[in-house]
């Protein structure tokens, strides 16, 4: 069979290649811990490296991400996102479009985040194309799904109060896990808050997970939201109609303590 492909016209083949890819299951990756752990212990030697977030949150995923997108399409406004199949990447990184929302909105405020970070969602999908270059910007609905989990990540932090300080982001991915039942999500934000504690004792990093974990148990639930309308909210109106409560054990650890800690495995 294949020295009969290899003989035949290329538009026959390319023929051939969309019959093959029409007939292919779409299958969860499987779940691959060891794998997640390795690419743990790089992060907590770079916690800068990004792009192992991507390695853990791959090897754990399993069949969360499609088990979301069903869920997405099963609301209303949900099945309308999933419909409409824009990319948050491209809004969030036009510049013109971030520059219309007022003072006080959704939308300010994460025009202010970026601003101070030197943030772009378009960066951060680079970081993910370098772990799954061929699957990251694949045209199907569910790895479009994944694509906008991935882009509403900095917005989830405007939402939730949680700052880009180690145990800021160690809460967020908590809340994450329990919005998504991502697993990459909970390894990551519970891994985070044991190597804390094991640095400075004095911070409740554990504690401070559980409750971004309850909280986002909580709240409403975010991925289907209509992000471009939301971006006009005032962001406290926003987080009452979302169900978003103070993270309080996280806000009582000082700017400061926060800002130290290095997380750094030993």
């Amino acid at each position: 069979m294949n020295s009969v492909l290899a003989e035949a016209p290329p538009r026959y083949n390319a023929c051939m290649t969309l019959v093959e890819a029409a007939l292919t299951p779409f299958r969860a990756p499987p779940i691959q811990p060891l794998k997640a752990f390795h690419a743990f212990r790089r992060l907590l030697a770079d916690k800068e490296d990004t792009t192992q977030v991507f390695e853990i949150m791959r090897a754990l995923s399993g069949g969360s991400i499609a088990r979301g997108y069903q869920r997405m399409i099963g609301t209303v406004e949900g099945g309308r996102q999933a419909f409409l199949r824009s990319e948050l990447a491209t809004k969030l990184d036009d510049p013109a479009w971030l520059a219309q929302f007022g003072p006080g909105t959704v939308g300010a405020a994460y025009r202010a985040f970026r601003e101070a970070r030197g943030f772009t969602a378009e960066g951060l999908a680079d970081e993910a194309r370098k772990v799954a270059p061929d699957a990251v910007d694949l045209p199907h609905p569910v790895m479009w799904y994944s694509r906008r989990i991935r882009d509403v990540h900095d917005i989830w932090h405007i939402l939730t109060g949680y700052e880009t300080d180690a145990l800021g982001e160690a809460c967020v991915v908590a809340f994450s896990y329990a919005q998504t039942g991502n697993l990459g999500f909970a390894f990551i934000g519970w891994g985070a808050a044991r190597e804390i504690q094991r640095e400075n004792r004095s911070v409740p990093a554990r504690r401070a997970v559980l409750q971004a974990y309850g909280l986002g148990r909580k709240a409403a639930w975010l991925p289907a939201l209509d992000y471009e309308d939301l971006f006009a909210v005032p962001l406290d109106a926003a987080r009452d109609r979302l169900r978003l409560t103070a993270p309080t054990i996280y806000q009582r650890v000082s700017p400061e303590t926060r800002l130290g800690l290095r997380l750094r495995g030993g």
